[in-house]
């Protein structure tokens, strides 16, 4: 059994991105353990169908079509499930996309697209949700960044920045929300598989590299999902994966200029291999 269900007997999740991936590996892995899982995603066929998936496997699913960009929504979303389920244990904030192009060739539409997502999905997550946990006097916040926010590889601007940001959210809210028995977990996990290249607008080329980087990746969601609920419930602020993700961590720090130029080579080489490869 995991710490965290041990730690949370009332077993109240609420998970953003539910539909696909690593959300869907969540709550699936929860749902072993009995939890009531609010499912939220913008895919409503997806939705029902690992709805469907959670109740077989053992826990209760609430199901919310949401589009984590959209306050007003999300507002609504977040008081419907601390209703119904009279409260929240775990907040994963976990809804993304992924994308890429050279900088300035990335329209200023699609950086804002970025954002809306990956890092306003994040705060308003936190936003509606903190007051619940500050007013029950405990909670668990895990954030999805990416191993990106630590190696800002080149063509991968808006991703880079925002997954800085949801670092910076977790960091800055792990002090604030400590003393009210609030933990905050910042996931900073490299490529595993997931459909995440499918939201991809920076071009055909952008595509095919990030398919490829993912299907090398030799990581599944669920044995991505069981470290991060295991670490979690280690309480741990931090929980970047694989090893190579937590050498990257400390080559940076150790060497930051050198780490900078070492990236830019390594990522060229493997983005030109990866172009090269016959569909």
């Amino acid at each position: 059994m995991y710490t965290l269900s041990q730690k949370y007997p009332h077993k109240r999740a609420f998970i953003t991105g539910a539909a696909s991936g690593l959300g869907k590996a969540f709550a699936l892995e929860l749902a072993e353990e009995g939890w009531t899982i609010g499912m939220a995603d913008n895919n409503p066929k997806a939705l029902e169908e690992v709805g469907g998936l959670v109740t077989k496997a053992g826990g209760k699913p609430l199901t919310y079509l949401l589009d984590v960009a959209d306050k007003n929504q999300y507002k609504e979303v977040a008081e419907r499930f601390l209703f119904d389920a009279e409260g929240i244990d775990l907040l994963f904030n976990n809804a993304g996309v992924g994308d890429g192009s050279e900088f300035e060739i990335y329209s200023l539409e699609n950086y804002e697209w970025m954002v809306s997502i990956n890092q306003m999905g994040v705060l308003y997550g936190c936003w509606y949700f903190i007051p619940a946990m500050k007013k029950q006097g405990y909670g668990h916040i895990l954030n999805t960044a990416s191993a990106a926010a630590i190696s800002c590889a080149p063509t991968m601007a808006g991703y880079n920045m925002t997954k800085a940001a949801v670092v910076a959210i977790s960091e800055t809210l792990y002090s604030e929300l400590y003393d009210f028995g609030i933990h905050v977990s910042c996931i900073q996990p490299t490529y595993f598989k997931t459909n995440i290249a499918q939201s991809v607008r920076g071009g055909a080329a952008t595509k095919k590299i990030t398919q490829t980087f993912l299907e090398r990746s030799g990581l599944e969601a669920n044995e991505v999902a069981k470290e991060i609920l295991i670490r979690a419930g280690k309480q741990e602020l931090y929980i970047i994966l694989p090893k190579a993700a937590r050498t990257m961590w400390k080559l940076k720090r150790l060497a930051p200029t050198w780490f900078r130029l070492k990236v830019k080579d390594q990522f060229m080489k493997a983005m030109n291999k990866a172009l090269s490869r016959k569909n």
